[in-house]
């Protein structure tokens, strides 16, 4: 009777600590996502996607951010038959939530001088890969978006890494076309983001691993190994 409490606090206390870890990787993540747009210097292809939908239909980019995962969470599901992981939504919704709220700050405001930009464009990368390592550390699952990339990646037979890229070359195409900002941001973004994300994870996984108390494998929700190049830096 004593293991079985012993064992449900444990568990319940393993819970606790990946939920807060997972939080906190949403929250860094977005801060980075407002600083990359502030920065006007090009933004990650999803966000140009929702930056190019608020700029013609309004809302705000939060918004049109909750919308689309949301758009993707239910094909995903349809195509699946399965039920989204709480994981995806609790994603999608701290992450536009906060994405708007960091956007609305005071000092959020686009740098006179361009090196200035620069120096918060590189800020804002380093936001990005820190806080997509913690989230991803927290296995609390993938995102709408990578949640439809790892359907995709298992009906095509492609890599993960080439079903990635097809997608944000799509939704980049069609943020373009709707006038969203692309430019060296977009390019670095692309480039930089897996590497980022690849030196980083492995540290933020024994952190975690450290404050359970074990040396247990960290795995993601799928149970599939976490790669850099399976995420897109959004969701």
């Amino acid at each position: 009777m004593e293991a079985r409490f012993i064992a449900r606090h444990r568990f319940l206390y393993e819970q606790l600590v990946y939920w807060i870890v997972f939080f906190v990787g949403i929250v860094i993540m977005n801060f980075g996502i407002a600083l990359m747009i502030t920065a006007s210097l090009g933004s990650a292809p999803w966000d140009v996607f929702h930056i190019g939908l608020f700029q013609n239909l309004g809302l705000t980019i939060g918004t049109w951010s909750i919308i689309v995962g949301l758009f993707i969470l239910g094909l995903t599901a349809i195509l699946k038959k399965e039920r989204p992981q709480i994981g995806a939504f609790a994603n999608m919704f701290i992450g536009g939530v906060m994405l708007d709220f960091f956007l609305s700050l005071p000092f959020m405001k686009t740098p006179s001088l361009l090196s200035e930009q620069i120096a918060m464009l590189i800020v804002a990368l380093a936001f990005n890969g820190i806080g997509i390592s913690i989230y991803i550390s927290a296995k609390r699952g993938a995102g709408p978006r990578d949640t439809l990339m790892l359907y995709l990646t298992e009906v095509t037979g492609l890599k993960l890494s080439t079903t990635r890229r097809l997608m944000e070359l799509f939704v980049l195409i069609i943020g373009w076309f709707l006038g969203g900002p692309v430019s060296i941001g977009t390019i670095l973004f692309g480039l930089f983001i897996g590497s980022v994300v690849g030196k980083i994870l492995p540290i933020c996984e024994n952190i975690v691993k450290h404050i359970l108390g074990r040396g247990a494998h960290i795995e993601n929700i799928h149970k599939r190994p976490i790669r850099a190049d399976h995420y897109d830096g959004f969701r």
